[in-house]
């Protein structure tokens, strides 16, 4: 449900979410973990989401996709991995600093290919934190990819 919108002297005004405060209700695949600082559930955001989302050492997402959602992502900290493509046989690597641009509908997963510390990214979406969950695949089909 849609934050009504601050408004003084006739003006919508900023709105700030304070670090411990950010929305957790949000779509999840799995191992990222998924939190929103501005979207339209706690601010009168209407057509962004940007959030944080964290995976433990050793952990991955479902294979999910964003719908029509475009997404933006940037690594934090750690070690990442995007599988792609036909049983997910294609990847990419980001590290933190790193920049990716996710096209609407594409099925993937995202991984922490460290073992031994978090993968935090910083996410953009328009035009809201879309997340649709996919049939699971077995560890062993994701290249590289171990677990803790």
């Amino acid at each position: 449900m849609a934050t009504e919108s601050p408004v003084v002297a006739g003006q919508v005004v900023p709105v700030v979410t304070k670090a411990g405060h950010e929305f957790e209700d949000t779509g999840q695949s799995g191992g990222a973990h998924r939190v929103s600082g501005v979207d339209l559930e706690h601010t009168p955001a209407t057509r962004i989401w940007f959030g944080k989302v964290s995976n433990e050492p050793g952990f991955r997402s479902f294979p999910h996709h964003h719908g029509e959602a475009e997404t933006g992502g940037y690594v934090l900290t750690g070690v990442a991995r995007i599988y792609f493509g036909e049983q997910y046989a294609q990847w990419l690597d980001l590290s933190a600093g790193d920049f990716v641009f996710v096209p609407p509908f594409l099925p993937h997963v995202e991984a922490n290919m460290s073992t031994t510390d978090e993968l935090v990214w910083l996410t953009a979406r328009t035009p809201d934190n879309i997340v649709v969950n996919l049939p699971e695949v077995d560890d062993a089909t994701l290249d590289g990819f171990r677990r803790t």
